[in-house]
This record gives C-alpha cells, structure tokens and sequence, in this order.
C-alpha cells in the first residue's frame, strides 16, 4: 500500500462487548463514523441493551454501567440501523477482526443476514508504516502520534483516535521527511 491507495471513503467502526466470545459475550455499545473524501461526514453511536448483566471489570474498563443501558435499545434494532448507516463500505477499525467476528455472529443471528465488507485494520497498517514501535495498542499509537486519549474505551472516541490515526499515517506518507521514524 502507498500514498496513493488509502481509501477516502470509508466507515470506521468499533465495538465495546461484555467480554471477548462473540458466541457468549455480547455487544453494548455499537459505533461508526463515516468519511467521505476524507472528511468525517456522519457518526453512528448507541448503547444497547444486552440480555446478561455487565461484569464491574468491564464497567471499570470501559465506563459502561448496567445502568447506562437498562433503557437502551435492544441489539436486534441497532444492528438494523447500524446496517444502513454501513451500507457498502469498506470497514476500517484497530483490530477490526475482532469487531468483525462479533457483528458477522450478531447479524447473523439476530438479523438472518450477511455481513460481507472489506475490512481495513489500522494495526497492520501501523506494524507496516511504524515497524520500530514497541506496542500497537490503539493508545500506544495514539501517544505516538500525538493524538489525546481521554475517553479512550468508549466506542464513538476509539472510532475518533482510529480516525486519526488512519490520517496519520497516510500524512507519514505523504511527507516522509516530516517523521524521523520513516525508513526509505
């Protein structure tokens, strides 16, 4: 991949889950953020409602309480929207498989439908275009890059830092001789 083959339209998307089986965990916050040349256009961003209760390590990690979703919508409903808002985008997302292995189980089994984008993952970019970084944690880069965490865990602000640090590394590209960790 170079300069000239980064996508400027695109939907980034991230998830917060109950744990990390999309066969027994299950999604309570569902976001995205639609580019379009580049520019964000829309965003997408709801809580849901899921069936168990949210374990205090992940209210802890993530900030999500059982009572920020006790009125939430119900998964089934948000997938349908979240469905539309996607329509045929490629999918960018940090550690996109993850996210993905969750909505292609959910959509099939709520919905009796495929999910069949093309995916994007800003960690293989990264390991790419910054291969002398210790860690490629999404705030790892985000320090690396200068881009503020704070609220970081949370899926709307994971799909901003994504954003950015998507633009970041396509900006690398585009002026090397800006970045001292650029190898020609």
């Amino acid at each position: 991949m170079d300069k000239n083959s980064f996508l400027s339209d695109y939907t980034i998307v991230d998830i917060e889950t109950t744990g990390l089986s999309p066969l027994k965990d299950e999604i309570i916050e569902l976001s995205a953020i639609k580019v379009r040349n580049n520019t964000i256009m829309d965003k997408f961003s709801s809580l849901i409602k899921p069936d168990g209760i949210i374990n205090p390590f992940i209210s802890s990690l993530t900030g999500i309480t059982n009572e920020m979703v006790k009125d939430a919508p119900d998964l089934k409903s948000t997938l349908l929207r979240f469905r539309q808002f996607l329509e045929g985008d490629c999918i960018v997302g940090h550690n996109i498989n993850f996210d993905y292995r969750f909505l292609k189980h959910n959509i099939e089994k709520h919905l009796g439908a495929t999910i069949d984008n093309k995916l994007l993952d800003t960690v293989k970019l990264a390991r790419k275009f910054c291969p002398n970084l210790p860690s490629y944690k999404l705030s790892n880069l985000a320090k690396h890059f200068n881009i503020s965490t704070k609220g970081h865990h949370r899926a709307l602000k994971d799909c901003e830092i994504t954003y950015n640090v998507y633009y970041k590394i396509r900006e690398q590209l585009e002026h090397p001789q800006q970045l001292s960790f650029v190898v020609s």
